[in-house]
């Protein structure tokens, strides 16, 4: 028998340890302390020829004899490759390659580490198993023990009469017990055999077979459930079911139980292909037992988006429900809607360095009962040319397109729009200013369809002509500066004024011979001022002749962080039959050459403090036409905002009455005020909430309260929200109100991926609600 200090062990590897196919490498005692710490996860695979790599042993002491085994006692250390095995005692079976440890032993591989009575490791083919054994996986959340683990792959774990849990080392909240347990790393999904769920070591419920996604791979199987309670369906409860049925497409189904209507079906699939990605959303409900008379209850959304072969892009949004009570009745996330309509539009558009040309159809799904029914585009081809640079400082592009627009109102026309547009722009800047002159000739002809519609006097398509032919130029140009200078008031700041000034002209013409079919008036707020256009769309192109005048001011910290910016501006209109009034405006009688004085001012004290408001003040009516304002407070775990918007309903009526009747749906206006706050209670516990208040019908509109838990392995939300759920536009309307109660719970680290902590800045809001805004838009 022969003895070693641990000193002298290394030069003696070779002979004690190594068959002949292994090589031995000697290391120092510094060349050991700087190998991988044993609970380090190694990111970088292991070596496809790991067992051919030479392993190391370091110990107290040696005996061996030789061509048959060697025994290494005292604070022994073996690594081969990611491979580390710590033990009191390690015997090598030289004629099979084989090392038991015994006593105290440490693996780990860089994937998972264990602690265990005994542990036998094949060198030559890499198994390994471990006897009475407490393990924990290194790169992603997991542990357990287990009477017999053994590894039969790189990263293959069989576990025999074992649990796991996400849970940290201490905490047993949850934990999954099985006859037997298969972890595939590779797959990153673990196998269950016979397993029981429990919580805090009493059994909850037992399934004879079980998959769980292990780390983040996707994976076939039950999500975590849902259930609430609610003044209008009742007791509700919603399991989801997740299906990952290949690399590029995936669907997802859930069952909604509604103790008052029913169980209802959603689905959403998704996809991706050569042409990009998209989604297809449907919900489902059978004979709805709330509204008999409504029977099936379905909607129905396609979404696409994608680029293919760098020049084609296209786009696809449509959406359709069962009748038009479907978002009344119920809680659904399908469509985009607005105005009382669902779009259902799809867009195709090829581009070149120098030109692009599309295809456009868009039709709506009306929800009300009005006549008014919108134009469909049926459809509208366009093309659109570039030529920057043509000649120094002189740019042109052209504009065009071919509208084609239908609607299924009765007297309403249909038409046929051409339109060309070219135009020539000269831009002349440097880093202090800049000046844009354009000239623009915009040409239109309209094929109008006029059968069976009233263009009587009296009528609303009064003085409407089959052919016309439009010619109008257009003449602007803009010029700002930006002048800087160290304030004197305030120290350490650096100021800027950005004044720009703006002169437009368009020529008066009478285009009452032209239907409106897909124009409205544009909100002219601060940087509005300074368009072109008053009205979206070309079927009306409004008179200017008019300068548009405003300022910035910016005031910017001794780091070059923007604190605050105000902006103020107005319209000076040489001929005040140009001028957009508001109609109290055209009852006084009395009309000045000036716009409303439009002002937006955003303000940022310290990181802590934020507002940001804006104002639009008729000069003629002496009133406000708009005013938004908000404030927030930050502070150590949290915010607190309130916030106010404030409309004249004449201001509506002036940009949207031609199209819906705003005392359907507004009382004297908007104006409403939010409050909303969130707090971190402590590291696991938060909470949020948000009112919002209606001050012209004197009614609540809707709060809501979230109180969330979380763990290191699992979580538990409450919610209680209510809404007013009918329109009180009509004073004699009371308010209906539905009340919401929910719970949402799951497990952390198996099919879980939780983004920000419930309750963060922005994520306190429920889905039909006026939400949180951020308050600043400074350039931070």
């Amino acid at each position: 028998m022969q003895c070693f200090s641990r000193t002298l062990l290394a030069a003696s590897i070779t002979t004690a340890l190594y068959v002949s196919t292994t090589q031995a490498e000697t290391i120092t005692d510094s060349s050991v302390q700087e190998m991988p710490s044993i609970d380090q996860c190694l990111i970088e695979p292991a070596a496809e020829n790991e067992t051919q790599l030479p392993a190391h042993v370091e110990s107290d002491r040696l005996e061996a004899i030789n061509g048959d085994k060697a025994i290494y006692s005292g604070d022994v250390r073996v690594t081969q490759g990611n491979k580390t095995i710590l033990a009191d005692n390690v015997t090598l079976h030289q004629q099979e390659n084989i090392v038991v440890a015994e006593g105290n032993v440490n693996f780990s591989d860089g994937q998972i580490k264990s602690v265990s009575d005994r542990a036998t490791n094949n060198l030559t083919t890499d198994e390994m198993t471990l006897e009475n054994t407490d393990y924990e996986f290194l790169c992603e959340p997991g542990r357990g023990n287990a009477v017999y683990v053994s590894k039969t792959g790189k990263a293959v774990y069989e576990i025999e009469d074992g649990s796991i849990t996400s849970c940290p080392i201490g905490d047993n909240a949850w934990r999954l017990r099985a006859s037997s347990i298969s972890v595939d790393q590779d797959e990153e999904q673990a196998t269950f055999y016979n397993p029981r769920f429990e919580i805090q070591s009493v059994p909850v419920f037992y399934l004879p077979y079980l998959t769980v996604p292990v780390g983040d791979t996707r994976k076939t199987g039950f999500l975590y459930p849902t259930v609430s309670y609610g003044s209008s369906d009742g007791f509700e409860a919603e399991i989801p079911v997740y299906w990952n049925l290949a690399p590029d497409y995936d669907l997802e189904t859930t069952f909604k139980y509604m103790q008052e209507r029913g169980t209802q079906l959603n689905s959403k699939f998704r996809y991706l292909s050569d042409f990009g990605a998209g989604s297809i959303e449907s919900e489902y409900l059978p004979d709805d037992q709330k509204y008999t008379d409504k029977g099936d209850r379905w909607g129905f959304q396609l979404e696409h988006s994608g680029i293919f072969q760098q020049s084609w892009l296209f786009e696809v949004d449509y959406s359709k429900v069962s009748d038009i009570d479907y978002f009344t009745d119920m809680s659904s996330g399908i469509g985009n809607r607005e105005d009382g309509q669902l779009l259902q539009e799809g867009k195709a558009t090829y581009r070149s360095q120098n030109w692009d040309a599309s295809v456009l159809v868009r039709d709506f799904q009306v929800l009300t009962t009005s006549n008014n029914l919108p134009y469909r585009l049926m459809p509208q081809l366009e093309y659109n040319y570039y030529a920057p640079e043509v000649m120094d400082y002189l740019d042109f592009d052209l504009i065009s397109h071919v509208s084609l627009f239908d609607t299924d109102a009765s007297g309403k026309p249909s038409a046929t729009r051409v339109h060309v547009e070219p135009g020539i722009t000269i831009p002349v800047g440097n880093t202090w200013g800049t000046w844009t002159t354009e000239a623009r000739l915009l040409g239109t002809y309209y094929q109008q369809d006029l059968d069976g519609v009233d263009t009587g006097s009296g009528s609303d398509y009064e003085g409407l002509e089959e052919s016309v032919s439009r010619v109008i130029p257009e003449f602007r140009s803009h010029a700002g500066i930006v002048l800087e200078r160290d304030t004197k008031i305030v120290n350490n700041y650096t100021q800027t004024l950005e004044p720009q000034v703006q002169y437009l002209y368009v020529p008066e013409q009478d285009q009452s011979d032209i239907g409106l079919y897909d124009t409205t008036l544009l909100q002219t707020d601060y940087y509005g001022l300074f368009r072109s256009r008053k009205y979206s769309g070309v079927d009306r192109i409004a008179a200017a002749n008019q300068i548009s005048y405003g300022a910035s001011s910016r005031f910017f910290d001794d780091e070059y962080k923007e604190r605050l910016n105000i902006s103020f501006g107005q319209i000076f209109y040489f001929d005040k039959d140009t001028k957009q009034t508001l109609s109290s405006s055209e009852d006084s009688g009395e009309k000045t050459n000036y716009s409303s004085w439009a002002i937006e001012m955003d303000f940022n004290y310290d990181d802590y403090l934020f507002y940001h408001g804006g104002v639009q003040y008729d000069i003629d009516s002496a009133s406000m036409q708009l005013a938004n304002s908000t404030l927030e407070y930050r502070f150590a775990g949290g915010y607190i905002q309130t916030n106010y918007r404030y409309v004249t309903e004449e201001y509506i009526e002036d940009n949207v009455g031609e199209s819906i009747d705003v005392g359907s749906i507004t009382r004297d206006g908007i104006s409403q005020a939010g409050l909303l706050g969130a707090y971190q209670i402590s590291r696991k516990w938060n909470a949020s909430a948000q009112y919002f208040y209606d001050l012209t019908t004197q009614e609540n509109l809707e709060w809501l309260a979230r109180l969330n838990y979380k763990s290191d392995c699992w979580y538990i939300g409450f919610t209680y929200s209510n809404q007013l759920t009918n329109n009180i536009s009509d004073p004699n309307t009371t308010p209906e109100y539905e009340n919401n109660f929910g719970v949402n719970f799951g497990i952390v680290g198996f099919g879980t991926n939780l983004g920000s902590d419930s309750g963060a800045v922005g994520d306190s809001s429920s889905d039909n609600s006026l939400s949180y805004g951020r308050p600043f838009f400074l350039n931070n």
